[in-house]
């Protein structure tokens, strides 16, 4: 006889959700998380800055998987099966209520990543979940119908087995020598290292709607642009991260951006700044922003444009309306590196897809053999949305496991 029915590889968020909804669903199942740390839901406790960023306010699953860099596909018929609808239900449901923010993203109304920490504990406490922490995952074999695991802390079998590891490079070394493939790691959400006078002495400046381009490439994105301490950061460049993080790689994250500032074309910026020209005539240019952009940021680009901070509008030549007009709608970057965003590692890579099926997150490779969240190559933007990910796919497995 097996020691458990179910063993779940991995103490994050994906593991814990997965194995209280087996013992929830069918309670006559005994279920075990194998967690190399002394605790688990690490990676719970730091995001969102702490507060746990836990879905995204998408209802639509065909918008939603827009969303998903890589897993696009993959995630749509999944997300029609359980979503963030049934998130924000599930959690309620376990004392956990939720509130929307301006931008979309979903948070627990307490601000404070514990009180889903403390859920997921509680809740496999009271079902009767073992959590076997310091126990580190060795060897994966089948030996007929049963696996069989090898930890630090002895052998270990089980009917069925969920990985539910994230990036564990060890844990996808063990996979691969199952027989899966992998596409190696890249990280993919980060912010861009950029040394530039124009940027130099304004961190904590947020431009909030502009268009940013990867020179040479097709990799674009819209959205608010925070200058930071040591280049740029917020959606915009979030969004480019994890969409260019497999071409990013390859360039070593050393590319140029192109920022418009104002949205607007050169030409039509060209001409509103000579209106500007004519009905500001005796204003210092310097002085008073336009087109809505944060004071210190219209300063520096007025000053990359050989602007001299006491002219007036009137002083103003055609070179110069060129030089600010290009400044504000197609100014370039270099960048050269990237930093880590805030405390999530997020990173492209994992089991490849088509070895999944996805009406039940199972091998096709391996019966009985499960996956759920960033173990698999399905990595998303920022906002919850990589949560999701992880919710779906271990809902959706722990359904099938407890059949």
């Amino acid at each position: 006889m097996a020691d458990y029915n179910v063993i779940i590889v991995g103490g994050g968020a994906a593991g814990f959700f997965a194995a209280i909804n087996i013992a929830e669903q069918n309670p006559e199942l005994s279920v075990a998380i194998f967690e190399r740390g002394k605790e688990g839901l690490q990676k719970v406790k730091i995001s969102g800055g702490g507060r746990c960023n836990v879905t995204h306010a998408e209802f639509i699953p065909s918008e939603l998987v827009l969303n998903y860099p890589r897993g696009e596909k993959e995630l749509l018929g999944p997300f029609h099966q359980f979503m963030t609808g049934d998130t924000i239900a599930w959690f309620e449901n376990h004392g956990v209520a939720l509130k929307i923010e301006d931008d979309g993203r979903m948070f627990p109304t307490s601000n404070s990543s514990q009180t889903i920490i403390d859920c997921f504990l509680n809740a496999a406490q009271l079902i009767g979940v073992d959590l076997c922490y310091s126990h580190v995952v060795k060897t994966i074999s089948k030996k007929n119908e049963t696996w069989s695991l090898e930890t630090n802390q002895g052998e270990f079998s089980a009917d069925k087995v969920l990985i539910a590891t994230g990036s564990s490079p060890k844990v996808w070394s063990l996979l691969k020598s199952l027989g899966h493939t992998l596409a190696e790691p890249v990280p993919s959400l980060f912010t861009f290292n950029i040394a530039d006078a124009r940027i130099k002495n304004i961190p904590g400046v947020v431009a909030q709607n502009v268009e940013v381009r990867v020179l040479n490439s097709n990799l674009y994105s819209e959205g608010p642009l925070l200058i930071t301490h040591v280049g740029m950061s917020a959606p915009s460049i979030l969004k480019l991260s994890a969409f260019g993080a497999l071409e990013l790689a390859k360039r070593n994250y050393k590319f140029q951006i192109e920022i418009n500032f104002i949205r607007q074309s050169t030409t039509d910026c060209f001409d509103a700044l000579k209106i500007l020209k004519q009905n500001l005539n005796k204003k210092m240019v310097f002085k008073f922003a336009q087109f809505d952009l944060p004071k210190r940021l219209w300063h520096e680009l007025v000053r990359a444009s050989d602007i001299d901070e006491l002219l007036t509008w009137a002083d103003l030549n055609k070179l110069q309306i060129e030089k600010l007009s290009k400044q504000l709608t197609s100014a370039v970057f270099d960048v050269n590196g990237k930093s880590t965003f805030k405390e999530e590692f997020v990173t492209a890579g994992g089991i490849e897809l088509k070895e999944i099926n996805f009406r039940t997150f199972e091998s096709k490779i391996h019966k009985g053999l499960y996956f759920a969240g960033e173990v698999l190559n399905v990595d998303a933007v920022t906002g919850g949305f990589n949560f999701q990910n992880a919710w779906t796919g271990a809902f959706i497995a722990a359904r099938d496991i407890s059949k």
